[in-house]
């Protein structure tokens, strides 16, 4: 099971961090040590500075390799919500270095994931609404519609370079509104109006 992440995949997460506009979709990978089903996340002792970032996770339903953009439905029927735990004081050393962000990104339970619920049950599938509380508070919110590179976008592009398996999950991007977590904080993600994630932070 690989777990794909798209990176600035948002215009306005893309201004909040003074990115440049991608115009391909960018991905890297986490191991599956990353993944997080629910509980609790334990801050590492290596980083300063770990962010949220919610994003939609798509679970791939059947293997696929140079999928066209017009046939990229057919490889996903499930969706979540996910947190791209980021070390970003790791991630700017390593930019500025001109090194990979594995550091910063692929770190152990570095990738929360909620349950997954099928495509089909949303009002909207082309217009996916998706937030994040952070104690209660909501502190990231996106919507699908707003997303650079769409779901076939990156599906057809990363199949050119990794045949995809039935079980691999690939984040999506987030929207603005990343920032720090602190121990305690409780951070609960929502797909339309239903909680699917919870994470506890340690």
């Amino acid at each position: 099971m690989k777990i794909i992440c798209i990176g600035r995949n948002y215009v306005e997460h893309i201004q909040e961090l003074s990115n440049e506009v991608p115009a391909s979709p960018v991905f890297f990978m986490k191991p599956d040590t990353a993944l997080v089903r629910q509980g609790i996340f334990f801050l590492p002792k290596f980083s300063n500075e770990i962010h949220h970032e919610i994003e939609l996770v798509l679970k791939i339903n059947q293997p696929g390799k140079n999928i066209a953009e017009e046939f990229a439905h057919r490889y996903f029927d499930e969706i979540t919500v996910g947190i791209d735990f980021t070390a970003r004081d790791i991630q700017q050393y390593q930019k500025e270095k001109g090194l990979p962000w594995e550091p910063a990104k692929a770190f152990d339970g570095s990738a929360p994931v909620g349950d997954f619920v099928k495509l089909s049950s949303l009002k909207d599938p082309e217009n996916i609404r998706f937030r994040l509380d952070k104690n209660g508070k909501s502190v990231q919110e996106g919507s699908s519609k707003l997303m650079i590179h769409s779901f076939a976008k990156i599906i057809s592009y990363v199949s050119m370079f990794c045949t995809l398996k039935k079980g691999d999950l690939i984040f999506t991007g987030t929207p603005k509104g990343v920032a720090s977590v602190a121990a305690e904080d409780v951070l609960t993600g929502f797909l339309e109006d239903r909680q699917l994630l919870r994470i506890l932070v340690r």
